[in-house]
Formats: C-alpha cells, structure tokens, sequence
C-alpha cells in the first residue's frame, strides 16, 4: 500500500500510545519538524509526496500552501482547534480536513480549566514556592476566595465550555453567566443558567471569567482594553482555549491597574513562550505549556483518532470529526 504520512510539529502523538505501530500498518510514517512561520511554499516542498498530515497548532497550512501541494488527500488536526488551517482553501482544492472529536478531550480541557481557576484563587502556586523559600510566615498573603460565592463567566458554551459550566454549578454551586452568539438563550436558561448578549456584560457581573470560543478571524482579541477596562474589578481570567483570544497588551496593562486580580492560562499567543516572556513577571499570573490535553485518557483516544481518521478515509468509510468535506474530493486508489 502506497501511503505516505507525514506528522508535522507533533511533540505527544504517539508517545504514550501504538498509535505509530498502527498507522504502519497502512504505509509509511515520518515526523517533520518546520518553522511555526514557515510560509505555503517551503511547507508545500516539505509535504510533497505525503497523502496525509497529522498536524499540530502549528504551522498554518495556508491558501499558498493549498495551491503548491497536489499531494496532500487529507489533514487531520491531532487536537480540536483548526484555526490554523485555511479551510475554504482545503475544501477549493478537494483536501478533507478533520480534527479530534470534541467528546475526546472534553473531561480533560474541562478539568483543567477547574484545576487553574482554583489554583488562582487559592494561590496554589505562589503558596507552594514560599513554602519552597522558607516563607511559611507568609501563609496570611494568601487569603482566597470560594467558588459558592462567585460568578462565573463562560465564553463559548459548546462542548468544553458547557462542561466546565456543569462541574462549576453542580460541583461548586457556582452562579454562572454565559457568552456565546451560536447558543440560543432558552438552551442556556433551561440549564438554570444567565444568558447575556453583550459580552462587556458578561464582565462587568463576573467574578472569573472563563475562554472556550473557537479562534476565528472575528474572536481575535476579543477580550481587549474596551472589555477589560469596563470588567468587574479585580476579575480573574482562565484561558484554555487560544492565546491569541487575549489582546495581550491590554491585559497586561488591566493587570497593571489592578481591574484583573489574577490571570490563569494553558496559552498564549506566540507560543512556546520563553522565560523573559512579560506576563511571567507577574506574581498574579499563572501559565501551564498548553498541557490541558494531557491525561493518558485524552492522549489515547486523540492517537486513536487519528488512525481512525485515515483508515476510514482510504476505506471509503465515514470520518468522525470531519470539519471539510468537499464536493470535488480528491482521492486516488491506494
């Protein structure tokens, strides 16, 4: 079998699984590693003579991309995120592009979030390294704050935002408000829910805000200096979804000011970051290396997917988490 699979950028695929074992089972497999910048047309060369791409965040498979490379059947985003695919230019050029079913990384993208936003309240970290400092007398700096008593904002009320909602009010008795255009305000309120339309609302009554909105070119830097500057202060903010849904600058500047009390996050935008990267002089912020993903049960089942995805496209079968599916398919017998 004549099949050619390239895994672009990918630091975990197949690491803690037999997922590699797997897929050769149905052809060649090699990992690439390119710049995150690198542009349509050095990325076009690298790919040639590859029929699939396991892609990771990054890098952008662009229109360029899409209009040198005649070989590429199909890209398969080992995460949920596809923001960094042009999809018109997939679907223009016959390419199917399919990503890891929601349901995958739901409960662990979800208990993560949990995990930063009480670590923020409660200082988990900080506490930690002043008992690591000899600063045990510190212990009356870190007073916190429960969640019975808050109000949490959820941007994005889909697959991973609905089940953070869930564990917050159920598990915490948590107040919960949430943001999101593509969800109706009776499915929202028969959940026992606020519904707001205004997302300048959703942080003027907010005590955490949380991000679980998908990045597209109208969320970028949604929450900027106008909606921060308008928040509830001393607001604390929870990112799991993408960096680039912060204006950076902005939040810097609310943090300055003292409106954003804390800030938790698994991205950033630009990232990897190193360790000069200016949000890290904040004793008030917390990053984790975009790990929100990484239990040994979401790992699997995104490996898993992954093979699924092109055994199912080469056998003709349907492809759970499909996000392109052209009418001019580009197939070939294999």
């Amino acid at each position: 079998m004549n099949v050619n699979i390239a895994v672009v950028n990918s630091k975990s695929f197949g690491r803690y699984t037999n997922a590699v074992e797997e897929l050769k089972k149905l052809g060649r497999v090699e990992f690439i590693e390119v710049p995150k910048d690198i542009n349509g047309k050095e990325l076009a060369k690298v790919l040639n003579g590859f029929q699939f791409v396991i892609a990771s965040v990054t890098p952008y498979y662009s229109a360029e991309f899409f209009d040198l490379n005649n070989d590429v059947l199909m890209i398969v985003r080992h995460g949920i995120g596809v923001d960094n695919i042009d999809l018109r230019a997939a679907e223009r050029h016959g390419v199917v592009v399919a990503r890891v079913p929601g349901y995958v990384e739901r409960e662990a993208v979800a208990e993560h979030t949990v995990a930063l936003m009480i670590s923020a309240l409660r200082m988990v970290p900080q506490s930690y390294i002043a008992v690591k400092e000899g600063r045990w007398g510190d212990r009356a700096k870190f007073i916190g704050r429960e969640l019975p008593n808050l109000t949490v904002g959820v941007i994005g009320f889909g697959n991973i935002g609905s089940r953070v909602a869930e564990i917050l009010a159920k598990g915490f008795n948590s107040k919960i408000v949430v943001y999101d255009p593509y969800v109706s305000k009776e499915a929202v309120e028969a959940l026992g829910y606020r519904y707001v339309s205004d997302l300048k609302e959703l942080f003027k009554v907010s005590d955490i805000v949380t991000l679980h909105a998908a990045l597209t070119k109208e969320n970028y830097h949604m929450v900027n200096k106008d909606v921060l500057f308008n928040a509830k202060e001393g607001i604390i903010i929870v990112n799991t979804a993408r960096g680039e849904l912060i204006d950076e600058q902005a939040l810097c500047e609310a943090l300055d000011k003292g409106i954003v009390s804390a800030v938790a996050m698994d991205v950033v935008e630009g990232e990897p970051i190193s360790a000069e990267h200016r949000l890290l002089k904040y004793g008030n912020v917390i990053i984790t290396p975009h790990i929100a993903a990484y239990t040994w049960e979401a790992l699997k089942g995104m490996d898993m997917a992954m093979v699924y995805a092109i055994k199912n496209f080469i056998d003709g079968k349907p492809i759970d988490g499909v996000v392109v599916l052209p009418k001019n398919l580009r197939r070939r017998s294999f």
